[in-house]
């Protein structure tokens, strides 16, 4: 039990909660009625009345999720109004931490586990709700005991994983009644779990960690193939949403490098990591960070040797302007910029949970490594701690607790309505009402009006604390660049600060100050620039190469219009200045994009960049906005263009950041060209109809072709099309002013196509076009009807030229043209294929392309044996053998992934099926940063060294050596599943 004190539904007062309305009431107490049939104690209860029957029947009405619960189980409605709450809650917790133990010697099946857990869940959280309604738990309370729960649930599963591999000898443990004992997994509750502060609706975040040499794997290196698997099953125990409901969401994300590293990570790699790539954002994250399950000593041990990590040994002022930038862009996304209430977001809006907590682990990072007693979990009990050490006043702690507990509290009730994962405040009067009678207000006005206060004086508080952020900012040594000769003393902080070539970075900043760029001429600019050179040269002197780097920013500067605003910029916004030099020392490729076209630069300043993923809609939306003003072919072109350029570069920023993966910026580059291709046909079309009128009945689509098609663009990518035409058979010309036939006509508006595409002009070339994968390639026409492409799918095609076709994807143009192709498409990829046959040409295919185009290095991603082609010639045979196989097609999927994992399950291997998927996602990973950040191949030997580093974090290894060594073990196994597919 979490304390000696008990409580009882009995003891509750009257009047303490409203119904939400009287029909409500009376289907409430109908249901209380039915449950009463089966449990005397309800009905008991109901005939009694009073303060008690009133209370359950009023919860009942405002709260449907607990309406459900009652009505599922009245037992454990029963149970509340009769018994202590605190002895019957530690019961089910204790019932769901033993839930994995055998019974009579047999193991229980993790179906069984899966429906003891979900049931005890049920109960924990229908009795903590009540007693939290009740007002006999506050929040502190509350969050405690739901994260016991979670606790005692996630041990159990883990408990019970660790015994099923035992039995199934992957391994030994060294004490079967007590699986974790000695295992060395170690299992962290991060987050508001490691705090003991869960949410009524909280998902968990878990970190795992293990370590291989614990003696339970009988061979160290098959640990990083069981344990992985081993969480892919907790995560199924507990959320997966069964007849019984679901445990907890649970969240493996806070690992290192979530998007290339495995659900369990070994300790020795994890702490290379911390030690030299952690995050700011990592250390706030481990500030609360307990070992809830596995090893616990083990956990214990982990979390000691990060303590240098997380707490630095000096006054860590640089970490305020780092947490303070997640929270500028928690605010950049809609609707939190302004303190309202309905629609109000009471984590992450402005005066919301999430500025509490980062006020107390700002403080936390800058002086917890020589504070001890700042290294606490709790919130509240880190702003006790933060008013012994007089970082904060009495009044301050005492505001912000009583706000943090009372927003938990109005959190608690939003997720009580429905048990949903939600923080938002309702956007109706109704359910308003809803919540406001919960918190045990009369009316949405008053309850409005303290949340409205509370908000404020959060924010008042948070404000305040950031304010200080540029008198925290201090820097060691002399840097003097005045004068025509270097300083000594400023030589030797440049070397300090890590730059090889000190008078050469000294006199390119003397440059700067004796205005010889545009961007340097005015005064103010000058002053903005001294100002912000300490913070320069100390973030680009922490890259690699350093003098690399500010060189590129160097000629960056000298190509730029005005400098004031980006220097203003750059002295407020460290995350600004550390993706510059992220990018001057990393890619080249980019470097060059921004020196010669700095307008694009202009995207980095919005602040919601990295909030928003660059989905369709939202780049739809900006090219629409950005075309608006455009009345004249050339000027769509160049506006096209112009906003070409811009967003590639901040796909590539994201991609760069590490906020958006391979992956997804494939499809980013992909959308965005599928949107250029078709504000630049309808352009072409409107030219030519002016010019040469309508052709009768004349229809246009552009198919997307390779990695168009298959929305695997990376940022240098050529596009591959074909465009496709029809018009009435009896029509002889077009009808303007310049008629033409049909040949000519639509050839026509193929070559302005192509022009309007890849013509070099001021603003550059929006993309290289392609279109040998048309019928007949480069001796056919550059434009095909409809009939004759159809024709010649079905009767002359080549299987390669079917294999293009599993990636043709309709792009733009008239719907009905659009959907008579997708027909052709899908019936010639469905016809009755000869597996046999494929196989043999998909091999001797594979075969012609390494003798005549053999790969110029290991790093040749795309044409090594076993490298993307294998994998992409893999998706496509099985899409043309899938119909003879018997698979029904309902749905295509272009994508490389996406048709493995569509065909991949019944025609593959499936160990075969999963090394194809996760080596092909980490060649995207890392083919897409190649090709972002240089041109030409990738030598390790000449490549930028912020360029490695990011290579290797998208392999997750630890050197380039190793991640050579990777690919060449991946490449052999990917080789292997191709043969063996082919013969299957």
């Amino acid at each position: 039990m979490l304390t000696n004190l008990t409580h009882s539904l009995k003891d509750v007062g009257s009047g303490l909660l409203r119904p939400l309305n009287q029909s409500e009431l009376k289907l409430a107490l109908a249901d209380l009625q039915d449950i009463g049939k089966s449990e005397p104690a309800v009905a008991r209860m109901l005939k009694a009345g009073g303060p008690l029957c009133d209370f359950i029947a009023a919860a009942l009405t405002l709260s449907p999720y607990l309406r459900e619960v009652a009505n599922i189980d009245g037992a454990i409605l029963a149970a509340a109004i009769s018994s202590p709450l605190e002895p019957e809650i530690d019961r089910l917790i204790a019932e769901a931490r033993d839930c994995w133990q055998p019974r009579d010697g047999i193991a229980p099946t993790e179906t069984a586990v899966m429906s003891r857990l979900r049931t005890v869940k049920r109960k924990v959280a229908f009795l903590v709700a009540l007693a939290d309604l009740a007002k006999l738990f506050d929040g502190r309370r509350t969050t405690a005991w739901l994260s016991a729960l979670a606790e005692a649930s996630v041990a159990a599963a883990i408990d019970h994983l660790l015994l099923s591999a035992h039995e199934s000898s992957k391994l030994q443990l060294k004490n079967t009644e007590s699986p974790s004992e000695g295992s060395g997994l170690v299992v962290l509750g991060m987050g508001k779990l490691g705090a003991s502060e869960l949410n009524y609706s909280s998902d968990i975040d878990l970190v795992v960690f293990f370590d291989e040499h614990a003696g339970i794997v009988s061979q160290p290196d098959d640990a990083i193939d069981i344990f992985p698997r081993l969480m892919r099953r907790l995560v199924r125990i507990l959320q997966e949403r069964t007849a019984d409901g679901y445990v907890f969401r649970t969240d493996l994300r806070l690992r290192p490098d979530p998007g290339s590293t495995p659900l369990a990570i070994p300790v020795d790699a994890a702490m290379i990591y911390y030690e030299g790539r952690g995050q700011n954002w990592e250390r706030a994250a481990f500030i609360k960070a307990r070992p809830v399950a596995g090893d616990m000593q083990a956990g214990e041990a982990f979390l000691r040797g990060l303590v240098p990590f997380v707490f630095r040994k000096y006054l860590d002022y640089a970490a305020i302007a780092d947490v303070h930038s997640i929270k500028r862009q928690i605010h950049a996304h809609k609707g939190h910029g302004t303190i309202a209430v309905k629609g109000h977001n009471v984590k992450l809006g402005r005066g919301g949970i999430r500025e509490i907590e980062f006020f107390v682990q700002t403080q936390q990072l800058i002086a917890g490594g020589r504070m001890p007693a700042l290294r606490c979990r709790g919130t509240e009990e880190a702003l006790a701690e933060l008013t012994k050490a007089k970082w904060i006043d009495p009044e301050t702690r005492d505001e912000l607790a009583e706000a943090y507990w009372f927003l938990r509290d109005v959190e608690h009730r939003i997720q009580m309505v429905r048990d949903e994962q939600t923080h938002l405040l309702p956007e109706t009067e109704a359910e308003l009402k809803r919540i406001a009678f919960m918190m045990g207000f009369t009316d949405t006005s008053s309850f409005s009006e303290r949340l409205v206060e509370v908000f404020r004086t959060v924010e008042r508080r948070y404000a305040r604390l950031f304010e200080q952020e540029a008198k925290l900012s201090t820097h060691g040594g002399n840097l003097v660049f005045t004068g025509q000769g270097d300083d000594p003393d400023t030589l030797e902080t440049l070397k300090q600060l890590g730059f090889k070539r000190p008078s050469d970075i000294s006199r390119v900043i003397r440059t700067w100050h004796y205005g010889r760029y545009r961007a340097t001429q005015s005064v103010e600019a000058r002053e903005r620039l001294t100002e912000l050179a300490p913070d320069l040269l100390r973030v680009f002197g922490e890259s690699e190469r350093a003098d690399e780097a500010l060189l590129r920013f160097d000629n960056f500067i000298s190509g730029l219009p005005a400098g004031i605003q980006l220097f203003s910029l750059l002295g407020s916004n460290p995350a600004l200045l550390s993706l510059i030099v992220n990018i001057m020392s990393s890619a080249p490729k980019l470097a060059e994009v921004i020196a010669a076209k700095p307008h694009v630069f202009d995207g980095m300043l919005d602040p919601g960049l990295m909030a928003e993923l660059p989905t369709r809609d939202y780049l739809a939306e900006r090219i629409r906005g950005f075309l608006a003003p455009a009345r004249h072919y050339e000027e769509v072109l160049d506006r096209l263009r112009i906003f070409a350029a811009e967003q590639r570069f901040l796909i590539g920023i994201r991609l760069l950041t590490g906020a958006i993966r391979g992956a997804m910026a494939g499809r980013a580059f992909t959308h965005l060209a599928d949107l250029v291709l078709e504000a630049a046909l309808e352009a072409v079309m409107k030219e030519i109809r002016a010019t040469h009128g309508d052709y009768p009945g004349g229809r246009v689509a552009v198919a997307g072709m390779g990695k168009l098609g298959s929305f695997e663009l990376t940022a240098g990518s050529d596009i591959d099309i074909i465009l496709l035409y029809d018009y009435e058979d009896d029509a002889g010309e077009s009808d303007g002013p310049k008629p033409l036939d049909a040949t000519r006509y639509f050839t026509r508006i193929t070559q302005r196509l192509i022009s309007a595409l890849s013509a070099p002009t001021a603003e550059g070339v929006l993309y290289e076009v392609d279109m040998r994968l048309r019928p007949s390639g480069n001796k056919g026409p550059v434009a095909t009807r409809i009939k004759s492409f159809e024709k010649y799918q079905r009767e002359e095609a080549w299987t390669w030229e079917h294999m293009a076709l599993t990636r043709a994807r309709l792009v733009c143009g008239d719907r009905e043209l659009i959907s008579e192709a997708e027909r052709i498409i899908a019936e010639v990829l469905s016809s009755k294929n000869d597996p046999t046959r494929i196989a043999k040409d998909v091999s001797e295919m594979r075969a012609l392309i390494e003798k005549e185009k053999p790969p110029a290095s290991i790093w040749d991603l795309k044409l090594i044996p076993g490298g993307l082609i294998d994998i992409e010639f893999i998706a496509q045979y099985l899409r043309l053998v899938a119909s003879a196989k018997g698979l029904v097609i309902n749905e295509d999927d272009f994508n490389t992934a996406g048709q493995l994992k569509l065909l991949g399950a019944e025609l593959m291997d499936r160990n075969d099926l999963e090394l194809c998927l996760a080596v092909l996602s980490l060649y995207t990973d890392i083919s897409q940063l190649i090709r972002l950040c240089i041109d030409g191949e990738f030598d390790p030997e000449k490549a930028p060294a912020g360029l490695i580093e990011l290579v290797c974090r998208a392999g997750d290894c630890p050197d380039i050596k190793t991640l050579e060594g990777e690919v060449k073990r991946l490449s052999k196994n990917v080789r292997k599943a191709f043969q063996a597919t082919l013969k299957r």
